[in-house]
């Protein structure tokens, strides 16, 4: 099995094309499909349906899609790190990280690292939690910060916790009473983020374990949009603390205790080492996430996690 032939198996399977494959690798698309044939001749098993133009993955090619993903991604980490030790002043170092972290702790994180790593290009990719986690096991980035689910994320993954998050209330009017129980959103119609977001299952869990089915006056949103319909009057909707800092028209009303919170960490793949960059990037974070620093209702978790 040769290095070439995972490429160019990988770029038909990402584009179900082999004359779209062969010019994203830059190979002439008889060459392309005369590598596919031998590694699937090596492998004893055809990757690829070939049926009236259609190329669709066959339970071989599914199977080896993402274990080929991991090994171009480890040799272009390979890459990456020799030419850090030879002493290139470059690199690269790609973030995962939610919505909500986002627009609020990645920002000034990232303008940090920037200003003493200028030579170190920041690739971001801004999802859910759960798909993520997928692009960490794929090795489609170095480091995630993620929302931890109460089951964990499975032993692939290294997960260091750095911030408990409280989440709030939002709301324009302010909500009366210096906390509000869940209780009291019963018959609210509140603001809904769509599906996939850890904020919504948080959300439904609490209401239906007070008894009562939540009411949306309008669900869907991402997290500007939900912070925008709040701010128009739509409804109130619960919220990670950090999303409110910088909005003025919003008002934060923490949940009676035990209230919901939400646990936040830096991840990781268990099995394929740092980057130089990327063990740089976590260093930052790590110095950044000083008391000062932090928003009311979100508090450090350990000096380096637990």
């Amino acid at each position: 099995m040769q290095f070439r032939q995972l490429v160019y198996f990988v770029a038909v399977a990402e584009t179900r094309h082999f004359t779209r494959a062969a010019a994203r690798t830059h190979v002439a698309q008889p060459s392309l499909s005369k590598q596919i044939r031998a590694l699937e001749h090596e492998l004893g098993a055809e990757l690829f349906t070939r049926v009236r133009g259609n190329i669709a993955l066959t339970p071989a090619g599914e199977r080896l899609l993402p274990i080929a993903r991991r090994i171009l991604a480890d040799v272009d980490v390979a890459h990456l790190e020799v030419a850090e030790l030879v002493g290139l002043r470059s690199g690269r170092v790609r973030i995962g990280a939610t919505p909500s972290l986002s627009a609020s702790l990645l920002a000034e994180v990232l303008r940090s690292f920037q200003a003493r790593y200028a030579g170190i290009r920041l690739l971001v990719d801004e999802n859910g939690s759960r798909d993520l986690v997928r692009a960490l096991l794929r090795g489609d980035l170095d480091l995630a910060l993620i929302v931890v689910p109460p089951q964990g994320v499975g032993a692939a993954l290294t997960t260091e916790p750095l911030l408990r998050e409280d989440l709030v209330l939002a709301g324009t009017p302010p909500v009366a009473g210096a906390t509000v129980p869940i209780e009291a959103l019963r018959g609210v119609r509140l603001v809904m983020f769509r599906d996939g977001y850890d904020l919504r299952e948080s959300t439904l869990t609490a209401c239906h374990e007070a008894g009562f089915e939540p009411e949306f006056a309008i669900e869907g949103g991402e997290m500007d949009a939900v912070l925008r319909f709040v701010e128009v009057g739509l409804g109130p909707a619960i919220v990670p603390s950090m999303v409110l800092v910088g909005r003025p028209g919003l008002t934060a009303t923490p949940l009676t205790p035990p209230g919901l919170s939400r646990t936040i960490a830096l991840a990781h793949r268990s099995d394929a080492a740092l980057t130089h960059a990327a063990r740089a990037f976590r260093e930052e974070l790590r110095a950044f996430l000083t008391p000062d620093r932090l928003p009311a209702g979100v508090e450090r978790i350990g000096e380096h996690g637990v």
